[in-house]
């Protein structure tokens, strides 16, 4: 069975940073991409960054380039979301998905069949 779990999760103040973690098993992601997203309280929920599975090209939101980085490790079967100057806006449970062959349609998030249970960011001063 296909299996996902998030971690890393906590609170941290505004300009501060955490290391998101998804462990996966029951497949490979050698023709599979893999991607976060995360949900705000009364929010729906939206895509944040994905990243292919055969060349490990890497895609983001507008409101998270430049702070937050997606970073595959195949041998430890985990996925990682870095996230730097964080800001109150990014409060949200996160959560690791897959799926899809490609990024292409990530934003849409429906071609995403398999997800975690999420971890909650809490970004506070």
């Amino acid at each position: 069975q296909v299996r996902l779990a998030e971690s890393g999760g906590g609170l941290v103040q505004p300009g501060g940073s955490l290391r998101l973690s998804c462990a996966y098993s029951g497949f490979t992601l050698t023709y599979y991409a893999i991607g976060w997203f995360r949900q705000a309280p009364g929010k729906a929920r939206e895509a944040v960054a994905c990243i292919s599975s055969d060349d490990g090209s890497t895609y983001y939101v507008d409101s998270v380039k430049g702070r937050f980085a997606i970073v595959r490790d195949d041998a430890k079967n985990t996925l990682y979301l870095q996230m730097n100057n964080l800001k109150p806006d990014d409060t949200a449970v996160y959560y690791c998905a897959t799926d899809p062959p490609s990024c292409l349609r990530y934003r849409e998030m429906t071609d995403f069949g398999h997800w975690g249970k999420g971890t909650q960011v809490t970004v506070s001063s």
